[in-house]
């Protein structure tokens, strides 16, 4: 698996992946738009914990855009 992004790479109104907590065992990503930064660390081996716009929280795997 590789590093995921800091909290510093991700901002808001960012398309981003992340994995919802039921979708750890399955590694399944949502794809979405980040609304709010939820972690205040810079890093988090899961990934730092964002509310996306439709209101699904979940941790970034990944940057799209």
């Amino acid at each position: 698996m590789d590093s995921t992004p800091s909290r510093d790479k991700i901002k808001i109104r960012v398309k981003v992946q992340i994995i919802q907590k039921q979708d750890q065992r399955t590694g399944n990503l949502t794809e979405g738009t980040v609304k709010r930064i939820l972690t205040s660390d810079n890093f988090h081996p899961h990934g730092i914990k964002v509310e996306l716009t439709d209101g699904r929280i979940g941790r970034v795997q990944k940057i799209i855009s």
